[in-house]
């Protein structure tokens, strides 16, 4: 279920996509010839292939590998009208796993019989056991939640194709069903066991229980150059229609749409960049479009809480009245129907569980800044600039190189900030560097980036609880980036995780959102648009999913 305000998006998004022929998905009734090879282009290049590792933080990783090699209990798939979506059971499964709640939670996975790795040896319940372990008892983990609450995962002794899962007394998880699959899949214990599972996978890895596989293994990866992907011919399923699918990384989002209208590439999913809304306006573009704001994406100016000046309240605060978000909003996606700045750290994709009033506050109001800064100690200078004992009040934010909105989006928080009185650097830096090193380690200041979900689940404890602040106490897991610490946020973003009952998930998530905006812990600033672009050369079931991305049905694609 959808808010109103997702629903208006929607619907101005979908009005454009009718007016200029874009299409929600091509045909998956028309048939489909086997064989070919395609190239796709990709904004992003994974730091690494390890999706339990804090590496693995760039999105592109998990659309283009992990969505099409690792086996998952659940996917995400559409239901009813377009932004409806729902967990459905894949075919790992049996059947449906069973849940029980009472006097803890249980949850009894049946495997299906003919599910096996593509070294022909079936997937079984010490799978889940030996994926359960890496996550819940390892160091430099991407995020534990879900995991960490487990009591006990075993095998049943009669069936290793049954395995039961039974959580701690008191150790709920309401996103149960984005267990053993969204970023993380289920991995081969027969493979990893005795093994450093982030050396053996992090540049690629042999195995697969997908449709796909890394072509040669590792060799699949060329550092710098592209991802490629084959059929996996062990696959139980429906098997792959394409030979081979190649991911070109082209961080420069112009070139790379460049190179789709030239044909060098056959599909794209860019960043909604000035100048592809431009293309897609002028109806001059080849091919098919599908563009979506019921994303699972949120873009946001996030701050480092424990580096200064934002260790400050009163400066994080002070920079929420500096900005004018809704005019940056509406310059980059006015014609796409976007035009106000978000109030929520949730997507639009599970925006029922949002409470945007917190941040509506935060427009520009000069008073309000220099009460604000007053209150630490700053003064505008002779250049108009805010400082405190001969410093001035200055700081950088990070983002990755090569997109050309992401420049224009800072350029514009540049100029409205400098106007306010602050002093800002931009630096631009490659995304390996920015989801690999810089954000997990802390090392800036400020950043914009996407958080793109990978469950249909909506806790933001990984985001903003304390205890996922990567330090050396935690084996530095966790992706609180921002530092975040909260101490009446923390219950109820653990509430969201941990509560079954949905209204009350509802309500404690409205009011941790409230401490989030009351703390100006960072700045939301907008759904981020969908944009997927490909030929009229693919055919097939060919359709963007907010949570698993544009590559989730790309067994079923063929090339005319």
């Amino acid at each position: 279920m959808t808010t109103n305000r997702s629903r208006k998006l929607a619907l101005a998004l979908l009005l454009l996509v009718a007016l200029f022929m874009a299409a929600c998905s091509s045909g998956s009734d028309e048939k489909v010839s086997t064989g070919g090879k395609i190239t796709i282009g990709a904004d992003q290049e994974p730091d690494c292939l390890d999706f339990i590792g804090s590496c693995s933080g760039a999105s592109w990783g998990y659309w283009t590998v992990a969505v099409n090699t690792l086996p998952r209990v659940y996917s995400v798939e559409r239901v009813g009208d377009k932004d409806e979506w729902e967990n459905v059971i894949t075919n790992l499964m049996a059947k449906e796993p069973e849940l029980e709640t009472d006097p803890v939670q249980k949850i009894t996975y049946t495997i299906s019989e003919d599910a096996v790795w593509s070294d022909g040896k079936p997937i079984v319940g010490q799978d889940f056991v030996y994926t359960w372990d890496q996550i819940a008892n390892t160091d430099d983990v991407y995020d534990k939640t879900g995991y960490e609450g487990i009591d006990s995962v075993v095998v049943d002794k009669d069936d290793d194709k049954v395995v039961v899962v039974t959580y701690k007394k008191g150790e709920n998880f309401a996103g149960w069903q984005g267990l053993f699959g969204g970023n993380y899949g289920v991995l081969p214990s027969h493979i990893l066991k005795g093994k450093d599972r982030a050396q053996a996978t992090a540049d690629g890895y042999d195995f697969s229980g997908g449709p796909f596989k890394l072509k040669g293994g590792a060799a699949g990866w060329k550092k710098g150059e592209s991802i490629t992907l084959v059929r996996n011919d062990k696959y139980w399923g429906d098997k792959a229609k394409l030979d081979e699918v190649v991911f070109r990384f082209q961080a420069d989002t112009t070139a790379q749409f460049t190179a789709y209208k030239a044909g060098e590439v056959l599909a794209i999913y860019p960043q909604p960049q000035i100048d592809v809304i431009d293309s897609i306006n002028s109806g001059g573009l080849p091919g098919k479009q599908e563009i979506n704001a019921v994303t699972g994406n949120l873009e946001a100016l996030w701050l480092n809480n424990e580096a200064a000046p934002f260790d400050d309240i009163n400066v994080r605060q002070a920079l929420g009245y500096s900005m004018d978000r809704d005019a940056l909003v509406k310059a980059l996606f006015g014609d796409i129907g976007v035009e106000k700045a978000v109030h929520s750290f949730l997507a639009p994709v599970v925006s029922e569980f949002s409470e945007p009033e917190g941040f509506k506050k935060f427009k520009p109001d000069a008073k309000k800044v220099e009460e604000l800064l007053g209150k630490s100690g700053y003064t505008k200078n002779s250049q108009g600039i805010y400082a405190k004992g001969g410093q001035e009040l200055s700081f950088a934010i990070h983002t990755n190189e090569g997109n050309q909105r992401r420049k224009l989006t800072l350029e514009t928080l540049q100029k409205q900030l400098q106007d306010a009185g602050w002093k800002v650097e931009l630096k631009f830096v490659p995304a390996g560097d920015l989801f690999g090193t810089i954000g997990p380690e802390g090392t800036f200041q400020a950043a914009l980036y996407a958080q793109v979900l990978t469950t249909l689940d909506p806790g933001n404890c990984l985001l903003f609880c304390s205890k996922n602040i990567p330090t050396a106490a935690n084996g530095n897991s966790g992706n609180n980036w921002t530092r975040t610490n909260i101490p009446d946020a923390d219950p109820q973003l653990a509430k969201v995780d941990n509560e079954l009952d949905r209204d009350k998930r509802i309500e404690a998530s409205k009011k941790s959102e409230k401490f989030l905006a009351q703390d100006a812990t960072s700045y939301p600033l907008d759904p981020l648009p969908n944009i997927f672009l490909w030929s009229d050369k693919l055919t097939g079931d060919i359709d963007e999913n907010p949570i698993m991305g544009p590559f989730w049905t790309l067994s079923k694609w063929g090339l005319k």
